[in-house]
């Protein structure tokens, strides 16, 4: 077995992303169990079994595995030994009104036991703290109540384990619960309609905010939609939700043996293999797409000229341009217009020979400045980012996503406050004014932030 000690890397949050070590980690997920006791009575195959399984998973291309019980040890071990990360879903009564003091000292009484069981174990990927509260549970305790005691529960969670990264999974009928305590947003949608799934999407992600969102469960069932449905429709879901910019997706589920109620659930097919664990036409169909994810090829990669504008930025604009040398997206330029500056703007500019630097003598103001770089641009595209802002390194992959495959003139997103960043940057963010979207729909911006927008060049001029 691999070894479990603490000297390996834990996946964090960064930014609307995952990272594992110095690489983005996209959670390429599959549901697995319940299935029916093993001879210790545990809701997981016996260890034999559970080893073919956890090798099956991988061959799909997965790297998270979701599952609804708490892991015994071995099975951890397991997964960590094929490089693999446990979702673990905690079980507590949350079909029962939870607004009694013995029923919530019970809740978070088995929180705190489960991520004790884990204790730390580097092949634990998250906690959800609950799934799917049922809506009128949460309408006779409250939407804040209900919220208020998931952000309970994710304390008690942290008290345990401060680095455990926790999540509540949430569905549309209750999509008006937000706790705020979570590090990352989840939501299982089962749509079968392509354009009602991708406006979902978009949705979500103006509700998840600044927090990653994972879809964590969407899937079908083979009996009543038939396997060849079933392998386009588990296609379009996995590459729409990356393209929508999804720290992952977890599908729904592994295979047709399925054990809930006491009982092995019949006449219901929504596993990517048989009970027998043969493998159906969906699991090659996901396996392809999976190994695609996340970067999907866009239908064309205009070239994009990155403006940033600078005045007085030497203490932040190293490590602006630093990150603006690593975008994954093939064709771009980087014009830095420093706007009369008086520090040392200019010369640490002239350390990156893939900028071009242009400078007003005197300080013009911002505008001036971008209209400056869009002046110089050569690109279709004009991207615009700050001296103080750091790109994500599909920064362009998603703006150049969202214009060439929609009807917008320009596109553009929040400004996110990284973990290491000072408490005068989280005042400054936390503040009116600070540089925030203004939505009208769930697509349609009224305003975007100067620091992360881009627009076709022909309709700025």
């Amino acid at each position: 077995m691999a070894a479990t000690g603490s000297s390996r890397p834990r996946v964090v949050v960064d930014g609307k992303f995952f990272r594992l070590g110095d690489k983005k980690f996209c959670v390429k997920g599959i549901a697995y169990g319940p299935l029916p006791p093993n001879a210790q009575g545990q809701l997981f195959a016996s260890p034999e079994q559970t080893a073919a399984d956890l090798n099956q998973i991988r061959e799909l291309g997965a790297n998270v595995v979701r599952v609804y019980n708490v892991p015994p040890r071995w099975f951890l071990d397991m997964a960590l030994d094929r490089e693999l990360k446990v979702f673990v879903d905690i079980p507590w009564n949350k079909h029962l009104s939870f607004d009694s003091a013995p029923r919530r000292t019970e809740a978070r009484e088995m929180v705190r036991n489960a991520v004790s069981a884990c204790s730390r174990h580097p092949a634990v990927f998250a906690f959800s703290i609950a799934h799917e509260i049922p809506p009128d549970i949460i309408r006779w305790t409250g939407a804040k109540a209900a919220a208020d005691f998931i952000d309970e529960l994710v304390f008690e969670a942290k008290r345990v384990d401060p680095d455990c990264l926790c999540t509540y999974t949430n569905f549309p009928p209750t999509e008006f619960l937000h706790p705020r305590a979570v590090d990352f947003v989840t939501f299982n949608v089962y749509l079968h309609n392509e354009p009602a799934f991708r406006s979902y999407l978009a949705r979500l992600q103006m509700m998840a905010e600044t927090r990653p969102l994972v879809l964590g469960e969407f899937g079908i069932d083979s009996l009543r939609e038939g396997e060849t449905a079933k392998c386009e429709m588990l296609s379009w879901q996995i590459e729409d939700s990356f393209r929508a910019g999804l720290a992952g997706t977890v599908v729904f589920t592994y295979t047709d043996e399925w054990y809930k109620d006491g009982r092995v659930v019949e006449g219901w097919e929504m596993g990517l293999v048989s009970r027998e664990r043969q493998p159906k036409e969906s699991f090659r169909a996901v396996q392809k797409m999976f190994g695609a994810a996340p970067y999907f090829p866009l239908s064309r990669f205009p070239k994009v000229s990155v403006v940033v504008a600078a005045y007085n930025g030497a203490r932040t604009l190293k490590l602006c341009l630093d990150s603006l040398q690593r975008l994954h997206y093939p064709d771009y330029e980087v014009i830095m217009v420093d706007d009369g500056s008086t520090d040392m703007t200019l010369q640490i500019a002239a350390a990156f020979p893939k900028v071009r630097a242009i400078r007003h003598e005197k300080n013009f103001g911002l505008s001036v400045a971008r209209n400056t770089g869009i002046a110089a641009a050569s690109g279709e595209i004009i991207a615009f980012t700050d001296s103080d802002c750091r790109a994500d390194e599909d920064w362009l992959y998603y703006l150049v996503g969202a214009l060439v495959n929609g009807e917008f003139a320009g596109v553009g997103g929040p400004n996110l406050l990284p973990p290491e960043d000072s408490r005068i940057a989280a005042a400054v963010m936390a503040s009116p004014g600070g540089p925030a979207h203004v939505m009208l729909t769930d697509r349609e911006a009224e305003h975007i932030p100067g620091c992360n927008m881009a627009f076709y060049k022909r309709a700025l001029e």
